[in-house]
């Protein structure tokens, strides 16, 4: 017979499984902070709150820990269950929001909301006094902003001009206070000052009235040491990831300069900035931390001001474990743990319907654990755990269902069919739906099983076997009772033979370019079908659509190898991974490929040090692709070479420990970009992206023309021809060449300047000068840093000159019947240099025609050379038939010609 409290229950239980879809409020969308610009063309402020539940829930709001009546303030309307503020004010509506949402199973609030309002109120019109300073003296100017909220930008206007005053090592603006200070007044700075406010999230901004500053000049302020007016707290607490940024200003006479370092002696971070007297410091990390100095100095003293900054591990509250709605049977023991991680570490308490839980008897709370024993259908509700720390709240929410119910195997019923391997582990749950819980049997066959030996019943109903054999075959039956029933459900076990992988892929090395062979071999139960799967670095290969990889063999093996024969690369190292799936069981076996190849490029090389022929390089290592560097070489081209070319270095073959090099042997002034090729055993790797762009420093030219030469010319002319330097050759800008010459045998050198760097010739013009005089000429260079060398020193020519007198005493004899003899007297050879030739003519004497001849005779000769005359037929005239005969002295001495 049923007791009557017994009855309760199980007419509730039908309610219980009616609802089995029914559930209290969960929140799918909690408000959150909001900061609202004022300014902004929309006057409507919504925060957001949604929960789910069934039936839907109902929602009502608390403000600054009061219950809200939307009804009673047109402002504020509800839409679902977030809540809508119209037209707000900073200073009503502003204030810390919850959401209350609830239905028929119970009651969860929310997390609280801070609900901000960004605003910038005006400064006041009054008139600001005249601020009076001595020249030399140091002002403040007071900023004295109006009431605000969010972040603040100031700056200061001076005379109305249009652009806002420029800070400098004189003027700096406090981003604290808004001040403007100046360390050393001059006369330049009297005229009136205003304060500009700017809101950056409303983005409005007010500007003062104007206060004058007059700058008297009677008396000028004498100098004095730095006194630091601006300074940063003494210590600070940071977390971690903010930005810190430390304000330092000094005022004295001279203007202080100001600089800034770590007390403990270490250099600043290089993410550190300064910006004038500020130093910022992005991402702030625990090596940050610590006391940083800012020093004003002149040279009449200096000061010191230092901060301590102290990381502060701030992390995020987040749980670890929340909770898990519960269904549980009356007089069973209920045990809740919620667990939050955070810094700094989160105290917790309890909530029932949104009421804080009372502790009493059988409820018990404590910290993050709350224990209710012998559980009463009163204990039905919604539960939350809060988590909080000095930094905010987390909630997490969990229902408790009380039922009572006969054993139920609808939802969970034993596992029909189980087949495991030889030796494996037999794991068999039996979790009927139950209230209270049923006590459980377990039979194999008709065999009742009791535990012990390999054989265990746990605590939950659940049936394990360990190292199973083939008598372990056959149907297992779960038998569940309690007070109010009793029901069963069974399965049953096949045991089969295991898998085993008898021939595993092994780890090995290859370098690029060699083919590959994995194995994998397996032994299994003959009624399986063993199914192969490959896997590289975690994840499966699709042989189908893979290019590199190919499965094959017969029954029970398979290999994988590359395709295309010696093609591995260096993306094909890594973890490989047999995997062998039967209907029973899972083995795998691993072997790791390192594939050796070329090194890979390192990144673009940076470039310091730069000198007219020198660099200084430097770059980080190279990938080394699992084979050591041995090297790095150091490449360079210019605008002038063709491609890459390998170039000088100090050390001159650079070991692949070490990332820098001096570049030597450079030519000065010419754009240079510089790559490094790393190299290993295996070969040479991929050059290095080229560097940005350099020139080297200009220097004296170190090339003289070559080909230096000359002659010709008109009468009076010295030219002197040379080929011109190449531009790459020139060192510097400016670039021009210096002729020099003399004239042979003396020892004053005249000298002239040809500006071009094209320039290849020079005519200097003397009517002075005598025909063909020997000149000593040499062609030196010079630029914009000074004079380089010299050609070598080369004898030219000046201009010939003409005959200043004729030959004299001309005569003729006949030689022939075709041919005649002319003599004539040799010019003397004080009228001129050198004679090269004479001509004959003739003119018609009423001749007859065979005796017309028009004679042109050129003696060609050079002291020292004879020469053959012409023959001309007189006969023909216009036909030369050959030269025989007389001969023509050298250097025109001779005085007879045959014709």
């Amino acid at each position: 017979m049923l007791l009557p409290w017994e009855l309760l229950i199980l007419l509730s239980l039908k309610d219980c499984l009616a609802e089995n879809a029914r559930h209290g409020p969960v929140f799918s969308q909690e408000p959150s902070d909001i900061i609202f610009p004022m300014s902004t063309g929309d006057n409507l402020v919504i925060i957001n709150c949604k929960a789910t539940g069934n039936p839907p829930p109902h929602y009502r709001w608390k403000v600054n820990g009061e219950d809200l009546d939307t009804n009673s303030d047109s402002n504020y309307r509800l839409l679902e269950g977030s809540l809508l503020i119209s037209n707000p004010d900073f200073i009503s509506h502003g204030g810390v929001y919850q959401c209350i949402a609830t239905n028929f199973f119970g009651t969860i609030v929310s997390r609280n909301a801070r609900v901000q309002f960004a605003f910038l109120q005006s400064f006041s019109r009054k008139p600001r006094n005249p601020v009076s300073v001595r020249e030399g003296q140091a002002v403040v100017l007071l900023c004295a902003p109006p009431s605000h909220h969010g972040e603040i930008q100031y700056s200061w206007v001076f005379n109305r001009e249009p652009r806002p005053l420029q800070q400098d090592a004189r003027r700096f603006i406090s981003q604290r206070t808004g001040n403007l200070y100046i360390a050393k007044v001059e006369a330049e700075d009297a005229g009136n000052y205003t304060c500009a406010v700017r809101n950056m999230m409303t983005n409005s901004s007010e500007f003062s009235s104007p206060t004058p500053l007059v700058v008297r000049r009677d008396v000028i302020m004498g100098e004095y040491e730095p006194k630091i007016e601006v300074r940063f707290p003494e210590t600070l607490h940071i977390s971690k990831g903010m930005s810190v940024k430390l304000e330092c200003f000094a005022l004295g006479n001279p203007v202080p300069s100001i600089s800034w370092r770590r007390a403990d002696g270490n250099s600043l971070a290089a993410k550190i900035k300064i910006n004038h007297s500020v130093l910022e410091i992005p991402y702030f990390s625990p090596e940050d931390g610590g006391v940083y100095e800012c020093v004003a100095e002149n040279y009449r003293g200096k000061n010191v001001a230092k901060g301590h900054l102290i990381f502060q591990n701030v992390e995020h509250l987040h749980w670890g474990q929340t909770l898990k709605d519960a269904q549980m049977a009356i007089d069973a023991n209920l045990q809740w743990e919620c667990k939050a991680f955070g810094e700094p570490r989160p105290t917790y308490r309890w909530l029932k319907n949104g009421q804080p839980l009372t502790t009493h008897g059988r409820i018990h709370a404590e910290a993050n654990t709350l224990t209710i024993s012998k559980i009463a259908l009163s204990d039905s509700g919604m539960y939350q755990c809060i988590a909080q720390n000095a930094f905010g709240s987390i909630h997490a929410s969990a229902e408790l269902k009380v039922a009572a119910s006969p054993p139920d195997f609808t939802r969970s019923p034993v596992k029909k069919a189980t087949v495991l391997q030889r030796g494996g582990e037999l794991v068999l749950e039996c979790r009927p739906d139950a209230s209270p819980r049923a006590t459980i049997l377990w039979w194999r066959g008709s065999d009742l099983l009791r535990g012990g030996g390999r054989q265990t019943i746990m605590e939950d109903g659940t049936l394990r076997v360990t190292n199973i054999t083939k008598l372990d075959e056959g149907r297992y039956t779960c038998v569940a009772r309690n007070h109010f029933g009793a029901s069963s459900s069974s399965g049953l076990l096949v045991v089969k033979e295991p898998t085993k992988i008898i021939a595993p892929p092994l780890s090995s090395d290859a370098s690029v370019g060699q083919s590959l062979v994995l194995p994998c071999e397996v032994a299994s139960d003959s009624t399986l079908s063993p199914v192969f799967k490959w896997f590289f670095n975690g994840k499966a290969i699709d042989f189908s659509r893979q290019d590199h990889f190919e499965m094959i063999g017969g029954v029970g093996t398979r290999v994988m190898e590359k395709k295309g024969g010696r093609n591995v690369q260096l993306k094909h190292a890594g973890k490989y991974v047999c995997m062998v799936q039967t209907e029973v069981d899972t083995v795998s076996a691993a072997a790791n490929l390192i594939v050796r190849g070329p090194p890979g490029a390192s990144e673009s090389p940076s470039v310091a040090d730069v000198t007219d022929t020198t660099v200084k390089l430097s770059w980080s290592p190279a990938p080394d692709n699992h084979s050591p560097i041995t090297m790095y070489t150091v490449q360079a081209r210019t605008p002038f070479s063709i491609g890459w070319q390998t170039i000088n270095t100090v050390p001159d073959s650079v070991p692949g420990q070490m990332m820098h090099a001096i570049v030597t042997d450079l030519i000065p002034w010419v754009d240079y970009e510089f790559r490094v090729v790393a190299v290993n055993a295996v070969g040479v790797g991929e050059p290095s992206t080229p560097s940005e762009p350099i020139r080297t420093k200009p220097a004296v030219p170190r090339v003289a023309p070559i080909n230096v030469s000359g002659g010709g010319g008109a009468q009076g002319e010295l030219v002197i021809t040379w080929e011109p330097v190449l531009e790459e050759q020139q060192s510097g800008e400016d670039f021009g060449y210096v002729v020099a010459f003399r004239p042979l045998g003396t020892s004053a050198w005249i000298q002239t300047a040809v500006a071009s760097p094209d320039a290849s010739r020079y005519v200097y013009r003397n009517d002075s000068i005598p025909p063909l005089s020997q000149f000593e000429v040499s062609v030196g260079v010079y630029n914009s840093v000074g004079e380089g060398p010299f050609s070598q020193v080369v004898v030219v020519l000046s201009s010939e000159g003409e005959p200043s007198e004729a030959p004299s005493d001309i005569r003729g004899r006949a030689a022939s019947a075709s041919e005649i003899v002319v003599f004539w007297e040799p010019v003397p050879s004080r009228s001129t240099n050198e004679i090269i030739s004479y001509e004959v003519g003739q003119r018609k004497q009423d001749l007859t025609p065979k005796q017309q001849a028009v004679n042109a005779l050129r003696c060609c000769g050079h002291v020292g050379a004879w020469k053959t005359l012409i023959k001309i037929d007189l006969f023909s005239a216009t036909q030369i038939l050959s030269w025989e005969g007389a001969t023509v002295c050298p250097g025109g001495r001779t005085s007879a010609a045959e014709l």
